[in-house]
């Protein structure tokens, strides 16, 4: 899935724990200021065909009926926004001139699908009310390590240097300036075409731990890292970078698209810091994918973020009660808006701990979330329990949670 199915080693390193703005209106609180609704969003991840399209080389009649139906699924389960993933895996969901078309769509790197989704999805998102932010995974190159596979003219092709096989993938090396110019180069490419509402990135910066093997960026440290204690620190400084250049550059290309990151959802533990979280997760943000999502927060670097709180009110290592009273924390004080990540997908799962197996742990999130008034919203993972909901979760969300208009008016 996204960031979930390419998270398998994430899981083990968790010991059991599995991965994975706003409305444009505007209502009237309660001290009568103006303030957007509450965020309602899905995920619609395209990577591996998780969620949307159901296979590769469907006729472009039958990929977008798919899409609009996940459109109609979102204004039937209340929701307002939509994340759509356009960029994968250094490839796009629209005619960009910097990567090649999504082999997600036809089955072939390159090949034009005979349409045009991340356009049709903002023109028909917006018909309905809807939000569009367009997901984009910044340094993600492939799902192997082949680099024949791919499109003759893939820029990872044309720049092998700019590659590092790593875990069985190939990822772009953050620690090179040319390739974070030219991811943003890529994602901007987006922004500058259509109206979309949001510039959304997940978690995957440097890629999650593999034991047992290393991240191959010696040369680019031996280049480019004088002046740093240690490689993590250079690492850290590398996506600072990469976030603080994307959120000058994005009104420059489109004023009023907001820029929002869905990190995974332990920044650090306190036994790392004594400002993390009452956690003991395997993976740590700051230290393993080297992304100080906190200071991000902490400067105002983003418009809004979503931590991926994939566990279950209770969970020893990662309490979703003790996670979201932290986050709301964090973004106390900052214009950043807190939305929190859902793992619908783990509803009804027998894989999962014992509170999943009730329809209702869902709709105990949103009952604990209103006592914490940073929290403005949550978004689904993902599309496809959105519209399937074979536990009854999600239902049992609207039933509790989601009877007013989710446009915020009365």
């Amino acid at each position: 899935m996204t960031r979930r199915v390419f998270g398998a080693v994430a899981v083990a390193a968790l010991s059991g724990i599995t991965l994975a703005g706003d409305a444009a209106a505007e209502s009237v609180d309660l001290a009568g200021k103006r303030r957007r609704p509450d965020f309602r969003g899905m995920w619609v991840a395209s990577v591996a065909n998780r969620d949307w399209p159901s296979k590769p080389g469907l006729p472009a009649s039958e990929q977008r009926a798919q899409l609009i139906a996940l459109l109609d699924t979102a204004v039937a389960r209340r929701l307002n926004t939509v994340i759509l993933q356009v960029r994968p895996t250094a490839d796009a969901l629209w005619p960009s001139t910097f990567e090649p078309w999504s082999a997600y769509l036809t089955g072939v790197q390159g090949q034009h699908p005979g349409w045009d989704p991340l356009g049709t999805a903002v023109a028909e998102a917006h018909k309905r009310g809807l939000e569009l932010h367009a997901w984009f995974n910044p340094y993600r190159v492939a799902g192997h390590t082949d680099p024949t596979r791919l499109a003759p003219t893939h820029p990872a092709r044309l720049h092998p240097d700019w590659v590092v096989p790593y875990g069985g993938k190939l990822y772009y090396n953050p620690g090179l300036p040319e390739v974070r110019r030219f991811v943003q180069d890529a994602m901007l490419d987006a922004v500058r075409r259509y109206p979309i509402d949001a510039v959304h990135w997940d978690d995957y910066f440097y890629p999650y731990p593999v034991a047992g093997q290393v991240f191959d960026d010696d040369a680019a440290f031996a280049r480019h890292g004088q002046g740093f204690p240690d490689r993590a620190a250079w690492r850290r400084h590398n996506t600072d970078q990469l976030v603080r250049q994307m959120a000058t550059r994005i009104p420059q290309v489109r004023k009023g698209v907001r820029f929002g990151i869905s990190p995974f959802g332990v920044w650090r533990n306190r036994a790392s810091d004594p400002l993390g979280s009452d956690t003991a997760a395997g993976v740590q943000t700051y230290d393993d994918l080297h992304a100080d999502v906190r200071m991000w927060i902490k400067r105002n670097w983003i418009d809004y973020v979503v931590p991926q709180l994939y566990w279950n009110i209770g969970f020893e290592v990662a309490d979703y009660a003790k996670l979201a009273p932290w986050w709301a924390d964090v973004v106390r004080g900052t214009r950043v808006r807190l939305y929190l990540g859902e793992a619908l997908y783990k509803a009804g799962d027998p894989a999962q701990p014992a509170p999943w197996q009730d329809p209702a742990e869902l709709s105990r999130h949103l009952t604990l979330a209103k006592e914490l008034p940073q929290v403005r919203g949550h978004a689904y993972f993902s599309g496809r329990e959105v519209a399937t909901d074979p536990f009854g979760a999600m239902a049992r969300v609207v039933a509790d949670h989601y009877q007013d208009d989710p446009a915020g008016r009365p």
